[in-house]
């Protein structure tokens, strides 16, 4: 009898938690008010699932859990936005930048 056992979440077709509405709410907001927005698909691990990295034409950047790959790439083809492979194309170094300000100034972010 399983009367306290607990249910488990249902999960997207291909194993992974599908993102809350709060998340894609944040990364459309994030796009609409930036520049030169990019979208980079980073990989599921053992520790997260597969998110998007957003990153402005400052450096700037948000990351978000999203439904796999193919999610992440109809979200960006949605919003008309270019998306990578950070496998592939590592992270801009515009990104490098932007974290390097912030260590040094944090008084300013």
């Amino acid at each position: 009898m399983a009367l306290f056992r607990r249910r488990k979440k249902a999960r997207t077709m291909s194993g992974e938690r599908a993102p809350d509405r709060a998340d894609l709410e944040h990364l459309e907001n994030f796009v609409r008010t930036r520049r030169g927005v990019e979208a980079f698909i980073e990989p599921r691990t053992t520790v997260t699932e597969t998110t998007v990295i957003l990153i402005a034409d400052d450096g700037e950047w948000t990351r978000r859990r999203i439904d796999g790959p193919d999610g992440a790439r109809r979200f960006a083809h949605r919003l008309a936005i270019p998306i990578y492979d950070v496998r592939l194309m590592g992270y801009p170094q515009r990104m490098r930048d932007y974290n390097e300000r912030r260590k040094r100034r944090p008084h300013l972010y």
